[in-house]
């Protein structure tokens, strides 16, 4: 079967053989659900206890503070929805680049009488100081800023925003889907300095798609999304998916462990991915931020995006046009929108996301695909004209 080169795992990841081995028992003989009381459902209960405290462990968490959820989707509405819904109606900030998952919920507070404002970006995809600056000016309730975000890789200083946010009194959530099993996250000195919420989702480091996990600080009051068994601290109902959770777990704790040298490993194949993207003329966006180790989103004026993403997969190279979740907008991505680029410049934009499987050969075979690709699309439109 044909199986192209896979560079998009800010997408999803392969699941790790270690995380596989862990979860298979729980689909057959340990079956027990997590809530009954004979020793089927508390050797569940075991495992789930154990998830939650290796998850705890690799964003420096307390376990009372990981509550599991289907994904970082319902992690981040659960934060957004939940706490709206224990608060008055006021403003609720986010940055302008977050992910559907965060904008959506939050448009969504405008027919229970919430404000929306949204805080500008800098053509890095940096949080712009001055407008959030003006953003906490008007008291937001509610602010949401994610950690790396999902195209560009670009990371922002959550710590120093959720700083001065916390002289407006508001409570500050990060969705750090990207950043976990990348970079090295501490719920605890992000907390001290103002972070009341973290999202994570397990299959963006080799976990199983279907679990996610809101770190939470336990004075934020919560509505639940999902009412019923009171599982999860009231926070979310319904029965555990055990060998997701387990999964998630083992994930983290191999992510972790590897974390500094997969880093240094994925940062020098994205430095010569890059060095060859420019040599044939690609813009690569928020390259003057600081950014994910493994995270190029670039742009050849003159070409689709689409197309070329197209192209590539039948040359055998499995890359992005930007976020997966929004794959079917033909619209322009929002987040380079956002930092001033060109809607013509932006539709060209294809992300390469690099993982623990890249190779340097996959880079050079990519960057040679990608230069015949161009080569022909040019040749195709001279033809045309």
């Amino acid at each position: 079967m044909f199986a192209p080169a896979y560079l998009d795992h800010n997408a999803t990841t392969p699941v790790r053989p270690a995380v596989l081995e862990a979860m298979l028992p729980y689909f057959s003989r340990q079956h027990g659900n997590a809530s009954s009381r004979h020793e089927y459902g508390r050797a569940a209960r075991r495992a789930i206890d154990e998830a939650r405290q290796r998850v705890a462990h690799a964003v420096g968490a307390h376990p009372t503070e990981v509550i599991f959820t289907s994904g970082g989707s319902e992690a981040n509405n659960l934060f957004i929805k939940g706490a709206a819904a224990c608060l008055k109606p006021g403003t609720v900030a986010i940055s302008a680049i977050e992910h559907p998952c965060v904008r959506e919920p939050a448009k969504a507070l405008r027919r229970q009488g919430w404000q929306l404002r949204e805080i500008a970006v800098d053509a890095d995809c940096r949080v712009a100081s001055a407008d959030f600056s003006a953003a906490l000016a008007e008291q937001p309730v509610l602010v949401s800023v994610m950690l790396a975000n999902n195209e560009t890789g670009a990371l922002q200083d959550v710590a120093t925003l959720a700083a001065q946010a916390a002289r407006a009194g508001g409570w500050f959530h990060s969705d750090a889907v990207q950043a976990l099993g990348k970079i090295p996250l501490d719920f605890r000195g992000l907390n001290a300095a103002g972070v009341h919420a973290l999202t994570l989702s397990a299959h963006k480091l080799g976990g199983p798609k279907g679990a996610g996990a809101l770190v939470v600080d336990k004075r934020v009051e919560l509505a639940p999304l999902i009412a019923g068994g009171g599982h999860e601290r009231g926070l979310r109902s319904g029965t555990e998916n055990v060998p997701a959770i387990v999964g998630f777990g083992v994930a983290c704790g191999e992510a972790v462990a590897e974390l500094d040298t997969a880093a240094r490993r994925l940062r020098g194949l994205r430095e010569e991915l890059e060095r060859g993207l420019v040599a044939q003329g690609a813009r690569i966006f928020a390259a003057g931020a600081e950014r994910l180790p493994n995270t190029v989103y670039f742009s050849l004026p003159g070409l689709d995006g689409e197309t070329l993403v197209a192209k590539l997969d039948r040359a055998g190279y499995a890359v992005a046009s930007g976020a997966a979740c929004s794959s079917a907008n033909p619209e322009p991505s929002h987040v380079l929108l956002a930092m001033g680029i060109e809607p013509g410049l932006a539709r060209g934009a294809v992300r390469v996301s690099l993982g623990a499987e890249t190779t340097a050969a996959e880079i050079a075979g990519f960057l040679q695909a990608l230069s015949a690709t161009v080569t022909n699309l040019q040749s195709l439109a001279a033809m045309a004209c």
